[in-house]
């Protein structure tokens, strides 16, 4: 019964999807310092955090395409990546914000990738994607042919 027990424990252990281990009120806090560039606002207009214009809008960022947001003129790099197929979630953000151009380097196996975002978030990079995470719209029921 033992050996059942955990080889299930197990088996799930790898079937459970890994998600970042953030804190959403540490990452509310933390979010004060990616204010000066960015703002977190929805397309009905209130602001859920007014910022600055000189990084997107964050709003809706987790689930998105890299340098897929319209009306922001990216970088080359990180236009790439999303081109490449790289979408934000929030382990890979959390890991983007910690050395931007390195894990741009890393995601294209591209030396000489850079990143506009010259600002390392050395700790609470989790804590941020998470409250992202928490303040993005609903995601999209899939449609279902019946």
């Amino acid at each position: 019964m033992k050996t059942v027990l955990y080889t299930s424990a197990l088996i799930l252990s790898f079937a459970a999807p890994a998600f970042a281990e953030g804190d959403v009120g540490a990452g509310e806090k933390a979010f004060k310092k990616c204010k000066s560039c960015h703002m977190i606002v929805p397309a009905e207009g209130d602001p859920i955090v007014k910022g600055g214009k000189t990084g997107p809008n964050l709003y809706g960022v987790i689930g998105r395409a890299a340098g897929a947001q319209e009306g922001f003129k990216y970088g080359k790099s990180l236009a790439a990546a999303g081109e490449a197929g790289l979408v934000w979630s929030e382990e890979n953000l959390a890991e983007y914000v910690k050395d931007p151009k390195a894990f741009l380097k890393a995601e294209l196996d591209d030396s000489k990738a850079k990143s506009k975002m010259t600002y390392k978030l050395k700790k609470g990079g989790e804590d941020v994607a998470a409250y992202l995470a928490s303040v993005a719209p609903a995601p999209e029921e899939e449609a279902t042919d019946s």
